[in-house]
């Protein structure tokens, strides 16, 4: 059995669903099919969350707004107005609506994944209703009913072993070969919804094709494959034809938005090949990632974060920066659960490179404070070169004010701003 994983652009309008449909049928395979959100559901539903937990007067209509853009979709899909899936999606939608019209509880990150969550609920309603309305024998499965995490809301940590056992006793294909399930999004044992992270759909393929055993996955995406850089950013990029695991994780970590970071890991552990395909062109080759570094360093990789903060910590009465104070400054990203993107240290300062989330940004460098110095920069690039060479960093560094650069022998890594 195969897995494939569709994103939020290859189901973002009806045609986009019948492309898909199209995809399937070139295939005569047991498949597990894993969706995103449609189109840019999750974002909508990212606003809805705000609007509910800060009770805002417009979580009704960035509500009604989601719901009307799904029935778009669906009114266009189903000739048939009396189809079951119009009932379903008006069950759906007053659960949303009950959970929104209710008092937030003080935890956002539980309320985020409960109303986030919905987004792929009904973007798989919609495409497996759709599939069978066109006599494409396929099963509906709710991939919270599997996929156990912890209690971690907004990065749940897998238990491995409970979805393992889970797995092999709902994707039997005793009764289909297509099985349509959720990118994103899983359970805690006790039932409450989680989600694995944004973009966490890749990771959600990884699994099911860790647990069982896939002969491969394929991410079906908008571009033609793993590309060398992102288009928005440079003219004249190059798709990698085959690159490692290695070289995949080493990417993801850095930021480059074709796979998700932790997808590669369980594909790497039973040595299964991760396609990166386009839903456009569904015939073309795209990007193979195995076990074969052999191709690794031929092409320079572009990455590029954009809103970034630089801090630099420094001690008060400037002693030198210590285990004990790298262990205290950790353990206060930690709390705050903020991602370091890049870090270095000298003898009095020790600086990061974050993402621009300002609400966790305040509560960090407010607890920074109690103990360091801190400055701050805002509105900062983070350039990561792979395999890079003078020429390379030329391309990158122009028109460029360097804040912090960092070498090892195949990664080159700047902080920047535009002059």
């Amino acid at each position: 059995m195969i897995v494939f994983k569709f994103g939020g652009a290859s189901v973002k309008n009806a045609d986009a669903v019948k492309n898909l449909k199209s995809i399937l049928e070139r295939y005569n395979e047991k498949i597990v099919v894993v969706i995103s959100a449609m189109g840019k559901t999750t974002n909508a539903l990212e606003k809805l969350c705000n609007d509910y937990f800060y009770e805002k007067i417009e979580k009704k209509e960035s509500l009604q707004i989601v719901k009307e853009f799904h029935l778009s979709i669906t009114n266009e899909l189903f000739d048939d107005k009396n189809h079951q899936i119009f009932n379903d999606l008006d069950l759906i939608f007053a659960d949303l609506y009950r959970l929104v019209g209710s008092k937030p509880s003080v935890d956002y990150s539980s309320e985020y994944d409960k109303i986030v969550s919905f987004g792929e609920i009904v973007s798989t309603k919609i495409i497996a209703a759709y599939l069978n309305y066109k006599g494409n024998n396929c099963e509906f499965v709710d991939i919270r009913s599997i996929l156990k995490t912890d209690d971690t809301f907004q990065e749940g940590k897998v238990n491995w072993k409970q979805t393992n056992d889970l797995m092999s006793r709902f994707f039997t294909f005793t009764q289909t070969n297509t099985y349509i399930t959720q990118g994103f999004i899983g359970s805690t044992s006790n039932g409450r919804t989680t989600t694995l992270g944004r973009e966490g759909s890749d990771f959600t393929a990884a699994i099911i094709a860790h647990s069982l055993h896939a002969e491969s996955v394929t991410i079906w995406k908008d571009v033609d494959g793993v590309l060398n850089a992102d288009p928005k950013w440079f003219d004249n990029t190059e798709k990698l034809d085959n690159i490692s695991y290695l070289e995949a994780i080493e990417l993801a970590y850095y930021g480059a938005t074709v796979i998700h970071p932790k997808t590669i890991k369980p594909l790497q552990n039973k040595q299964i090949p991760l396609f990166v395909k386009s839903f456009l062109s569904p015939q073309s080759e795209g990007t193979v990632i195995n076990e074969n570094q052999l191709s690794d360093k031929l092409k320079p990789s572009f990455i590029f974060k954009i809103s970034q903060v630089l801090l630099s910590i420094s001690p008060r009465d400037l002693s030198f920066i210590m285990e004990n104070n790298l262990s205290d400054i950790f353990g206060v990203f930690a709390k705050h659960r903020v991602k370091i993107n890049l870090m270095q240290n000298s003898a009095v300062s020790f600086s990061v490179c974050i993402d621009n989330c300002q609400s966790k940004i305040e509560k960090l460098i407010k607890d920074l404070k109690k103990e360091y110095k801190i400055l701050y920069n805002s509105d900062m690039e983070l350039a990561t070169i792979r395999h890079y060479n003078q020429a390379t960093i030329d391309r990158v560094l122009t028109d460029k004010k360097i804040y912090l650069e960092q070498k090892t022998r195949h990664t080159a890594r700047f902080v920047l701003k535009a002059r």
